[in-house]
């Protein structure tokens, strides 16, 4: 065992990543198992309705202001808001609608579904619809964002009323 002697402190690196790689080892494809392999897939949340999720089970949003394949949400934008990229073909599980991808400014491959661009919001955890209705702004570019429902699908009757949230500095 490797020890590091930092301010009279004993540091345990070896232990520590031995565990970070037993986490790694186990969850590496766990969650793509939940939703058979697909990228994207539907669930039903409660409050939301059907909407779209990530084989994490997150729930998918889009972003009005990003239209025909135009990437807005940058830089900060990325801190709350998560692209859904993959490296090779982007696969549904029973979804009506057309998945694609554009190419981010940073050479990641997004995800689209019928041309809106798919995002997971930070403060989710699966099963959770909390960003829908958000407005923000990043960057002096607004956002307002949606849960993306299945094509054929429409919200619940419960919405979520509309949150503004600015973050200065950015």
């Amino acid at each position: 065992m490797r020890r590091l002697l930092v301010s009279g402190s004993v540091v345990v690196i070896a232990a520590t990543a031995g565990v970070a790689i037993a986490i790694a080892a186990t969850t590496g494809g766990s969650s793509a198992s939940t939703t058979g392999g697909a990228t994207v897939s539907i669930k039903k949340i409660a409050g939301a309705g059907q909407v779209l999720v990530d084989s994490k089970g997150r729930a998918l949003y889009r972003s009005e202001q990003e239209r025909n394949g135009m990437v807005l949400c940058k830089g900060a934008c990325l801190s709350f808001w998560r692209p859904l990229t993959v490296s090779g073909t982007p696969k549904g599980n029973s979804l009506r609608g057309k998945l694609a991808v554009v190419r981010r400014p940073d050479g990641r491959r997004q995800v689209t579904y019928n041309g809106k661009l798919l995002y997971s919001f930070k403060l989710d955890k699966p099963g959770k619809v909390t960003g829908d209705g958000f407005q923000d702004a990043f960057g002096g570019q607004r956002f307002q964002w949606h849960v993306v429902h299945p094509v054929g699908a429409s919200a619940t009757a419960t919405t979520s009323p509309t949150r503004t949230y600015t973050y200065p500095g950015y």
